[in-house]
């Protein structure tokens, strides 16, 4: 495991927010931590393949006359393992998180995307995503195995289903499943992203090398 602080697109506030509450009464009410960042794992595609996956989406944006809100290139990630949302960067979580994860067992793979569609969201803002069939296995395989190491150490619990898939946008409009030339590319690691909430900005905290069990 390499730990690192690579900023994408990120100026970093520290410090925890906070925001105050008046009682009925009055009153100032205790404190109240509002939620502003979030730590998840996820896979990142090489600048190639992401160069690839905004071309995908211009093409379906211009194919469905789509309008919504699009996923910065070089934000373009696929979802592994949600951790958690706090107040504040909790150093402690993110020490724990790292130890576990660098013991996961992995070999590296590769993955392919070759298909579209919105998910399910709110009316006028449904995530356009890709999605793969056999060229998913392996992320499939890596969910399973952080998910599980994850929920035994309390942090976070496993999705039994989930669908691997990276989001290009957020549309205006429902697309019904249809094929897309594939993108692919080799995962040789998988990182910890510190996102902050309501920033559109995420800061990759740490990288750890897939390696097979030895």
């Amino acid at each position: 495991m390499r730990r690192t602080e690579v900023a994408i697109d990120f100026e970093y506030a520290s410090g925890d927010s906070m925001f105050l509450q008046l009682m009925d009464d009055g009153r100032e009410a205790r404190p109240q931590r509002q939620l502003t960042d979030r730590l998840l794992f996820a896979v990142l595609p090489d600048a190639g393949s992401a160069s690839a996956g905004a071309r995908r989406r211009q093409e379906l944006r211009t194919k469905h006359r789509l309008r919504g809100k699009a996923i910065a290139t070089e934000r373009l990630h696929v979802t592994l393992h949600h951790v958690g949302d706090f107040a504040g960067l909790p150093e402690d979580i993110v020490a724990k998180t790292c130890a576990v994860a660098s013991a996961v067992p992995m070999w590296p793979f590769t993955v392919e995307f070759n298909g579209a569609l919105s998910f399910r969201g709110r009316s006028g803002n449904w995530p356009l995503v890709l999605q793969g069939d056999d060229g998913v296995f392996g992320l499939l395989v890596l969910q399973q195995r952080l998910g599980k190491a994850m929920e035994i150490a309390g942090l976070g619990r496993a999705n039994p289903h989930y669908m691997p898939h990276m989001t290009l946008l957020y549309g205006d409009q429902v697309v019904a499943e249809e094929s897309v030339r594939p993108i692919g590319w080799a995962v040789h690691e998988f990182v910890l992203v510190h996102s902050l909430l309501g920033r559109s900005r995420y800061n990759v905290l740490a990288r750890f090398p897939l390696r097979a069990q030895a």
